[in-house]
Parts: C-alpha cells; structure tokens; sequence
C-alpha cells in the first residue's frame, strides 16, 4: 500500500509535468491547421477577415486572461478587507514598475511575428510552414549565443546545420505541381468588360467560383481582387520570406525575454509579465496593424469583415498558445519540449494531407525527416555529451567504521555503558602520524577496539 500511495504522486507529477507540452503540441497544430483553413476557405460575405484585427484580437483576449490570473494572484496574498480597487492599483504599480519597460521590445516582435504568421499560412501549405518555421530553433540558437552567451557544441552545430538543409529540401517544388499552377495562371482570364464580368459571375457550369465573386469597382483592380479573394492563389516566395521573418522574429523574442528574467533583481510573477507583454503589444499591433495599415478598409467594411467559426477559432488558440509559451522559458523537461515538437511536425503533415490534400514529395519526405531528427535530438539532453568526458562513479560513504578484528567485518555495537566518538581515518594519514581522535575517555569508560590501519577503501568504494 505505501508503494502503491508513492507511484502515485510520481506519476500525478509526470503527467502535471508533461501536460503543458501536451497542451503546447495541441495548440500549435490546431492554430496552424485553422489558421490555413480560415486563409483560404471561402471568404464570408464575400470579404476575406483582416489579418491585422485578427493580431489586435489576440491580444486583447491574452491581456483580459493574463490580468484576471494577476488579479487572482494578487488577491491571495492580500488581507480580506482590501477593496478590489486597491488591488488593481497594487497590480498596476507592479506591472509598470522596475524593468517593465523591457518588456515592450519582445512585445513589439511578437506582434510582428504573429503578422508575418498569417501572411506565411496563406502562401504555404500548412505542413511546409510548419517544417519551415522549425527555423527558430535556428535563429534562437544565434541570438542565444550573442544576447545570453549560451554555448553550443560541435554536434549542435551538426544538428542546426542539418535542419537549414532539411528546410531547403522542403522548399524544392513538385515538377507536376509546378507545371500545374503555370497551366492555372496561363489559362486564368479577367474580364475586361460589364459583359464579360457578368459571364464570369454567372459560373455558366464551368466549375470556377464565380457565384461567390462580388464586384467592388468597374476596374480592372478591383476585379482582379474579387477573383483573388474567392479563389487564392499560394505565393511560395513570400510565404518562405514571411515564414523566415517569423522565425527571427519568434526568436529574438523568446531570447530577449529569457535574458530579462534573468537579468531581473526582483521576483515578478509571470503572469505579470504576461500583463506587461499583453500592454506594450496592443499599442503597435492597434496604431501599426488598424489604424496606419488596414484603417482605410476597416473604415469601409468594418472590423469584423469576413469574421466565421474559423477565424475566432485560430485567434483563442493563438491566444492561449501566446500565454503558455511564457513559461516554457524557465521549464526544464526539454526532452518533453524536443517531443512535442516532433510530434507537432508530424501532425501538421497528417492534417495536412487528411483536411487539405497534401501531396507528398520525396524532396518533402527527406527535408521532413531530416528536420525532424534535429529538432528532436538538438533539444533532448540525453544526446548532450558530458563536458570534459565521462562522469565519474559516484562516492559511497559507509556509516560504520569496521574494525579489523572482526572476520566478518561486522560494526562493533557499544554497550550501554560504553561510548566512542567515530571519526573516519583519511588517506593522508598513516602510522606516526597524530590525528584529530579525542583522548582517552573519562575512567570507567574502556576505549571501544579501533584499528589506525583500516584501509581507505572501507569509507570510499567506487560502485
């Protein structure tokens, strides 16, 4: 019963331990999964949602959770009778205090980074992005090394080498593919008059999807834009470009934020740090993102233009997959981080071909394996070699010291009018040699038996 009530919490220990990688694999495959989908389903009402509201909702949702666990947080420590405006204004003193203003660097990247995600997710297919975004550990790696003065080993080195070609190998487009997407722009026509906008409106059963067009404008702009938006079509360059933007972004941000937490002389929980990153993100995502880049057509159409289940869908799980990455930064298990993210790979690849019908490529397979084998080895300590070769044994310290007489090598017992102060001998003393022994025992005592000549290796056996 006592062995079976301590598995017990072990193993509640191991699965509260892995349940946030678990969680991590989840969100990060479910996110690039519908945040692809919602990129090229059709569009609601006609209108494709604005990437821009998309990252201010994100935030927003991240910044209402972050400070009502603050608020909680808080709460606990404080006497009963303080009033909940006191708590708040205890909470904003420790948000905007001390280094907070450290924070509004990795919130501006993130904000940037979670950009530049939309924009690669609808120019890539969903299994390459996430084979190609793999490049943070890349880049996380360099700035680690420049801001943190992380050391990296020869075979790390191997391994981060070995993920830039695997990534490259992914990057090779199918011959067919190719030649079909030529065939698809070569034969792709634009009407050049009313007539012929309404002939492509009607669809006249030719399979296309022209009775989801809307016409915007008489020009040819404007038409070409409606037929972008009911039918996109994939721009692998600037996906590649977004994606490796994202990826130094992501890191830059993750190696920052490490850096303050440890440079940082007083505690701060990290949910307050979530707050701080929440705060200094909605201003450039808010002023950067909707007013100076899509303030025209939100003016015109509305910020919930083009908003489905999809759409609110890929920006909770953003959000919640924003807060967790927090506080992987001081987590440990990085065997747990290494196979969530093979696992995460893999999926986004089964999804891929399952909901989007992927095609799979020999350039596509051995890029995939080639990234999978560094992101799972360069994050697993066990592939980590000891500094300075093989650890020793450990040192065993017997308790007892044995006297030699006995042939059993059995500890001498004192009897209950006896007793003796037991000091082990050293190696670096021998016969002539005085010690640090007591001197003899007060009269009625007799000195128990003990042996100056009792071999080293009774106190230090090597197992």
């Amino acid at each position: 019963m006592a062995d079976r009530a301590q598995r017990q919490p072990s193993g509640l220990r191991a699965v509260a331990n892995n349940a946030p990688w678990v969680l991590l694999t989840a969100e990060s495959t479910a996110f690039v999964l519908l945040a692809h989908y919602s990129r090229v389903m059709p569009p609601a009402g006609g209108k494709r949602y604005l990437t821009s509201t998309a990252v201010f909702l994100v935030e927003v949702v991240k910044l209402a959770i972050s400070l009502t666990m603050a608020l909680y947080n808080v709460s606990k420590t404080a006497p009963p009778s303080m009033p909940a405006t006191s708590l708040f204004f205890s909470l904003t003193s420790a948000v905007f205090s001390g280094d907070s203003w450290k924070m509004a660097i990795p919130a501006g990247l993130d904000v940037l980074s979670n950009s530049l995600l939309y924009i690669a997710l609808s120019n890539l297919r969903a299994a390459t992005f996430q084979v190609t975004f793999q490049l943070k550990f890349f880049t996380t790696a360099i700035f680690g090394l420049m801001l943190v003065r992380r050391s990296i080993t020869a075979r790390k080195w191997g391994l981060l080498l070995l993920l830039v070609v695997g990534v490259a190998l992914v990057q090779i487009p199918d011959a067919s593919t190719e030649q079909m997407l030529q065939d698809d722009h070569a034969n792709h026509y634009f009407p050049r008059s009313l007539e012929e906008w309404k002939a492509v409106k009607q669809g006249s059963g030719s399979g296309n999807s022209g009775s989801s067009l809307h016409k915007r404008s008489a020009t040819y702009e404007g038409i070409e834009e409606d037929i972008l938006t009911a039918d996109p079509h994939l721009n692998s360059t600037i996906g590649l470009l977004a994606t490796i933007g994202a990826a130094l972004a992501s890191g830059l941000a993750s190696t920052y934020f490490e850096k303050v937490l440890k440079d940082s002389s007083s505690h701060i929980s990290l949910w307050v740090r979530n707050v701080q990153l929440a705060v200094y993100s909605i201003f450039p995502a808010l002023f950067i993102g909707i007013v100076f880049r899509d303030g025209e057509k939100i003016a015109e159409d509305g910020f919930f233009q083009g908003y489905n289940w999809a759409v609110w869908s890929t920006i909770a799980i953003q959000a919640l997959g924003g807060i967790f990455s927090a506080f992987y930064v001081s987590h440990a298990q990085k065997d747990a981080r290494s196979l969530a993210t093979t696992v995460n790979i893999i999926l986004s690849i089964i999804g891929s071909v399952w909901f989007f019908e992927f095609e799979l490529t020999a350039s596509f397979l051995l890029g995939s394996a080639a990234v999978l084998v560094a992101t799972h080895y360069y994050g697993n300590p066990s592939f980590t070699p000891t500094v300075g070769g093989s650890r020793p044994p450990p040192i065993r310290v017997d308790t007892y010291e044995k006297d030699v007489g006995e042939p059993d090598g059995s500890p001498v017992v004192p009897t209950s009018n006896e007793f003796s102060i037991k000091l082990p001998t050293t190696p670096f003393l021998s016969d002539g040699v005085s010690s640090s022994r007591p001197t003899s025992p007060a009269p009625g005592h007799a000195r128990l038996s003990s042996s100056r000549n009792v071999s080293t290796s009774s106190y230090f056996d090597e197992k």
